[in-house]
């Protein structure tokens, strides 16, 4: 199979792409001290307000530079294709954002996130910035549920995301937006399929390997293995299978907001007709479905499959996630 992107020097990509993502939405994101990789809010820091940090490798895109914005995250620092960001950027963004109230760091549940994130809450203490950090770990297919705090984190940073960012932005102490990002992530749940690889940029080689008539389930956003190869199956199918697991932690809840995630290169029309069968599946169950979105949220590059997140909601979370959002490529 043989890969092509519309590029300049593969080495390149991430410097260039987030030149053009400024460039483009130059109303709402600026640069943290001129630092390529340190993207804010253009009117960070805003004082008396906790900030929100997110951030993690490029490839991933919408996030997390699209989640950057009112009632979302005051900044991101992104590093290489699927690889941490260093922590150079993660200070600018910190110092720009930092309004005097503290700033959370909120990232996905890898290695080398970790490392360098805490490495730069360090050093940003030093500099008398309060710092705490929420881990995101909705990926079940990545660990068991008595080892939860060791999952992965993938599509479920966006409703993660976006409790923090709304409880900040409702001017909430850094405690209490820890304490709500905390208990998003605990009610978030994320399976997924991919059908095809991705490749990096400076390889063009793909991430893994399938067959022209396989899937795999539970297939992380970097090419982490899944939980099982098999034959395709029709999107009904995969969409059952997907939801079973899900179901299987969904503790009684009655109420949900869904997310049916692009991996890349998957057509709307596919994730419409999942999200069709999602829909199904949770009225069948008694569940009630109080919002629904479906797109690109959490990609891999170009990667071929998709994936399904539920927030379990109740009075705290609801209203939390119903406030409004305004970032450089979505709106909610």
């Amino acid at each position: 199979m043989a890969f092509k992107k519309i590029i300049n020097d593969p080495y390149q990509v991430v410097d260039e792409m987030v030149e053009g993502i400024v460039l483009a939405h130059n109303d709402i994101l600026k640069f943290a001290n001129n630092n390529k990789r340190a993207v804010v809010r253009k009117d960070a820091p805003i004082k008396d307000k906790v900030g929100i940090l997110i951030g993690g490798g490029s490839g991933h895109e919408p996030a997390f530079l699209g989640y950057v914005g009112k009632g979302l995250a005051d900044g991101a620092a992104i590093g290489n294709v699927f690889a941490s960001p260093s922590p150079d950027p993660i200070v600018e963004a910190t110092k720009a954002i930092n309004g005097g109230k503290g700033v959370v760091y909120m990232y996905g549940n890898y290695a080398g996130d970790i490392m360098n994130f805490d490495m730069a809450a360090e050093m940003c203490g030093m500099e008398d910035i309060p710092v705490k950090t929420v881990l995101v770990t909705d990926d079940i297919a990545s660990a068991p549920i008595d080892k939860k705090k060791e999952r992965r984190g993938v599509a479920g940073d966006f409703y993660v995301f976006k409790v923090a960012g709304a409880a900040a932005e409702k001017g909430m102490e850094i405690d209490e937006v820890c304490r709500l990002a905390e208990k998003a992530n605990d009610m978030t749940i994320s399976m997924g399929v991919a059908l095809g690889p991705c490749s990096l940029p400076h390889t063009l080689e793909p991430s893994f390997v399938l067959e022209d008539d396989e899937m795999e389930i539970g297939l992380g956003i970097h090419g982490e293995a899944g939980v099982r190869k098999g034959k395709l199956r029709t999107a009904d199918e995969i969409t059952v299978e997907l939801m079973e697991k899900i179901l299987n932690e969904m503790d009684g809840s009655k109420k949900v907001s869904v997310l049916v995630n692009g991996l890349g290169s998957t057509p709307l029309m596919e994730l419409y007709i999942m999200y069709r069968k999602v829909h199904e599946i949770l009225g069948k169950n008694n569940i009630e479905i109080h919002s629904s979105f479906v797109g690109e949220y959490v990609t891999s590059l170009e990667m071929n499959g998709a994936s399904i997140t539920v927030i379990k909601l109740d009075d705290e979370l609801q209203p939390l996630l119903e406030e409004e959002t305004l970032c450089s490529m979505f709106r909610v």
